[in-house]
């Protein structure tokens, strides 16, 4: 296995952001003996046979693709499915997860260096090598190294809301990334600052959400025409600079419902969505739930140390 994806894992999964008072996971490692990762060595909590009892079983990173994974490893991923586990490949992991027959006819991605290979191998799966990772509901595939983080923040934000999932983002210092919620739902994330053309934009764009921003508004600020500002974003972000605009409204209104008293009208306006009816379209479509009842299931227990505020106007 890959030591990076195995670490990765642990630091999201083993420990609650500041302020979360209610029991966080229990992150266990399973193994059928210690293994050798470089110079490092992991030896396993548990067996293999204590998957069948999780509740989501994450599979880091397979080290050697040209080799089939061991059976029993094989065989403890498939049970522990059938048993109604959630399984999470991250980078290479993919390779177990299709051995296991859990990505049979289903979309998966894994690192864009594999993605031939997996392919070749499992032809039933419908391997994309183009995004950061897929979410079919109970199977999840996600691409190489920093996209597993993206998968689990993912995983954090459907389980515990935005507001926890963008806690433990700071506690990494990585950035907040975009939200899933429906089955095979794609998600590219806030790229961070860098040496791009759109570094400075995006951080202007998300402090005026509440405004009514338009493409031409965001290549005036880019300082490029509308033609090369949707070219920078396809390269960038994997979408179109509506979708991100949208995409972002849609988590910066999660947010709000789960941390303020404000009525859904409010934060319509807040996220710049206009009126509750089009904040209602948009966020049933992409989260798969009405604002309300999103906001109901993440009211059900004390999700941060802060208490929920109104909006300031």
């Amino acid at each position: 296995m890959l030591p990076f994806e195995l670490s990765l894992a642990h630091e999201v999964f083993s420990a609650a952001p500041a302020g979360v008072t209610y029991t966080w996971y229990e992150f266990v490692v399973c193994g059928s003996a210690p293994v050798r990762l470089g110079r490092f060595r992991v030896d396993p909590d548990e067996g293999l046979d204590r998957l069948a009892r999780a509740d989501t079983v994450i599979v880091p990173g397979w080290a050697d693709v040209d080799e089939d994974p061991p059976a029993d490893l094989v065989d403890a991923v498939r049970a522990a499915h059938q048993a109604g586990a959630r399984v999470a490949s991250l980078c290479t992991g993919a390779f177990v997860l299709a051995a296991a027959g859990l990505l049979t006819g289903l979309r998966a991605t894994t690192h864009w260096a594999h993605t031939r290979a997996l392919a070749a191998r499992y032809p039933d799966v419908a391997v994309d090598p183009d995004v950061l990772y897929v979410d079919n509901g109970t199977v999840l595939t996600s691409a190489g190294k920093a996209a597993a983080m993206d998968l689990c923040l993912h995983l954090v934000r459907l389980d515990h809301g935005s507001a926890v999932a963008n806690a433990v983002a700071r506690r990494l210092v990585v950035p907040p990334h975009r939200d899933g919620g429906q089955a095979q739902f794609i998600a590219t994330p806030v790229p961070a600052p860098g040496n791009h053309p759109l570094a400075d934009l995006f951080p202007w764009v998300l402090e005026r959400l509440d405004q009514p921003l338009t493409v031409e508004d965001l290549a005036r600020r880019a300082r490029m025409s509308s033609r090369n500002l949707g070219r920078h974003f396809r390269s960038v972000t994997g979408t179109t600079p509506l979708q991100w605009l949208l995409n972002q409204r849609i988590r910066h209104a999660q947010y709000l419902l789960e941390t303020t008293d404000e009525s859904v009208d409010g934060i319509a306006a807040a996220a710049g969505m206009g009126t509750a009816t089009t904040l209602r379209r948009h966020f049933n479509r992409t989260v798969g739930v009405p604002p309300d009842t999103y906001r109901r299931t993440f009211l059900g227990r004390d999700r941060t140390a802060q208490p929920r505020r109104s909006l300031a106007r």
